[in-house]
């Protein structure tokens, strides 16, 4: 089961299993047979995350830790991709509906490999070799985590920095690796350039032409390679909205 999963996530970026519902320690038990899980809070530049454990797993949009976890995020509408202020962004994520409010909610998956295969001649140009600096402060709500001061010059603030073209480790495919548009820069850019490249790539890679979408339904299981797809969650934060959620690690971006 495993070999088949992985390969279908190679093949199609993420992919649904639909209406098995899971305890905790059974999602965790699927992700330890597709690689390494890793706990979702962990200094972000320095260390090492530590083991998942099953209690750990729950996901509520509801709540939103201090610290960064990497948890649901419930910022309606924003693309992102998982933890790219991270010097080892996670490599896969498992997300299960637990529990669902009325509606369901939807979830998006924007292709990274076709967004840089059509990005016009011109972009390729302006990014290639060129690095992106990633906002640490804010958590996937938009919300300030703890220790850490508002950021009103993206130039200024801590997070990694990536290629923002990547190339994936096993596929050996290249992806725009874009992490988050809040805060971001082009590292050496002036800013005004910066904003406005930057503002170029998300239009591009984000276009409804790359895009897959899911109506969660409870029981499904989205699992998703965060390194080649952006994803955003089209309904805000709601009271009996419950996930679980697991990652596996991953490596530096190259």
């Amino acid at each position: 089961m495993a070999a088949a999963l992985l390969q279908a996530v190679a093949e199609h970026l993420a992919v649904v299993v639909r209406g098995r519902p899971v305890s905790a320690a059974q999602l965790l038990e699927l992700a330890r047979m597709l690689g390494t899980p890793e706990g979702q809070g962990l200094g972000v530049l320095t260390g090492e995350a530590s083991g998942a454990s099953a209690g750990q797993l729950v996901a509520s949009s509801a709540a939103a830790p201090a610290r960064p976890t990497g948890s649901l995020g419930g910022d309606a509408g924003v693309w992102q991709s998982d933890l790219a202020y991270r010097m080892r962004p996670c490599s896969i994520a498992l997300l299960h509906a637990r529990v669902l409010p009325a509606g369901g909610g939807r979830v998006a998956v924007a292709n990274q490999y076709r967004a840089w295969e059509t990005l016009p001649e011109d972009l390729r140009a302006q990014v290639e070799g060129r690095t992106l600096l990633h906002d640490e402060s804010l958590d996937n709500e938009g919300r300030l985590r703890e220790g850490h001061a508002a950021i009103a010059d993206p130039r200024e603030c801590t997070g990694a920095q990536h290629r923002i073209v990547r190339t994936h480790p096993e596929t050996r495919r290249r992806a725009l690796y874009l992490g988050r548009r809040r805060n971001a820069w082009i590292v050496g850019l002036p800013l005004e350039q910066s904003e406005t490249l930057l503002d170029r790539l998300w239009a591009h890679a984000t276009q409804p032409a790359f895009v897959w979408e899911h109506d969660w339904q409870p029981g499904d299981t989205l699992v998703w390679d965060n390194r080649c797809v952006l994803y955003r969650h089209d309904v805000a934060a709601a009271p009996g909205r419950e996930m679980l959620r697991v990652q596996l690690r991953g490596e530096p971006p190259r």
